[in-house]
């Protein structure tokens, strides 16, 4: 329970920065330069997420040094804090649209947009549905690591998952005037889909269940990586300037779902069946991105209705 604990607190997401950010890119870099779009998507959410692997770091102490209800009143203390702090400094309404929205509109009209939206929610369920309370657990549990070992080997695969997605462009495409699309994000799909499934039979098969789980999650992170680097450069690239807000918003509202989904899934599944089961849950998911990935639109200007 205390690893679940753990997990939880230094875990947390910022999915509202995410989407923000990406806001400022669509509408500060003009449309015309679309390989300097997507080097920025790659780098502030790659920086995002390299800072979020210090949250690990600060999860562990925490639980360490004042458990973890002393941890999550801190957190609430923080998070008031900087609640407080963007009443006042955050006067810009980034992406807002000149039409007043109705509750339908938040649905996207966009094949395209719909369709990265579905890709996105299976592929952060694939990842929570066994790193967010399986991991942590079947860590602190079969290789008996404590809290600091869980917290910081945690802390340091988001920092280098991080580092990983703000070069993502570098694997994706070296010609910057043949910018990456539906064929580079299924390849990327696919090739993600197989290593879950690899994990769960090498720890089936008598190898060391700690090479295995350890190797298998350094490749893993750096193919999820590219692929969420991808996707987001996709959804800021497709996004409308007039109500860009809208389409980011509700396609982060489905990477929230994604990770709604694999967090239950993940300690469910974890209880009931264990680890593996939980890989062979995640490579189910990532067969669904990419068959969804595989329905984006092959032309741009058919995106949108």
């Amino acid at each position: 329970m205390k690893c679940f604990q753990h997990a939880w607190v230094g875990g947390l997401e910022a999915t509202e920065y995410n989407a923000y950010s990406q806001l400022a890119e669509k509408l500060l870099v003009p449309g015309s330069e679309q390989g300097k779009l997507y080097k920025w998507v790659a780098l502030l959410t790659g920086s995002k997420n390299t800072l979020k692997g210090v949250g690990f770091f600060l999860g562990g102490s925490l639980l360490m040094l004042v458990g973890f209800r002393g941890a999550v009143i801190i957190m609430g203390v923080g998070l008031l804090l900087v609640w407080l702090a963007s009443l006042v400094l955050l006067t810009q309404e980034l992406g807002k649209s000149t039409a007043k929205p109705r509750f339908t509109d938040i649905l996207s009209k966009s094949r395209a947009i719909n369709v990265l939206s579905l890709a996105r929610m299976f592929l952060f369920g694939a990842r929570d549905v066994w790193f967010v309370v399986a991991l942590p657990v079947y860590l602190h549990t079969a290789f008996d690591w404590d809290f600091w070992q869980v917290g910081g080997f945690m802390a340091i695969w988001v920092i280098g998952y991080g580092a990983v997605q703000a070069v993502a462009p570098r694997f994706t495409h070296r010609d910057t005037k043949a910018l990456p699309g539906r064929r580079v994000a299924i390849l990327w799909a696919a090739l993600l889909t197989g290593i879950p499934a690899a994990i769960a039979v090498g720890l089936g098969a008598e190898l060391s269940a700690q090479y295995v789980l350890i190797g298998g999650l350094m490749v893993f992170g750096v193919v999820f990586a590219v692929n969420s680097s991808l996707h987001s450069y996709l959804i800021v690239s497709l996004a409308r300037s007039d109500g860009v807000s809208l389409d980011v918003g509700f396609y982060y509202m489905s990477n929230a779902m994604g990770r709604l989904i694999g967090t239950l899934l993940s300690g469910w599944i974890y209880q009931a069946y264990g680890l593996e089961a939980c890989l062979w849950v995640s490579s189910l998911f990532l067969l669904t991105a990419t068959i969804a990935v595989a329905q984006f639109p092959t032309s741009r200007e058919s995106s949108f209705p």
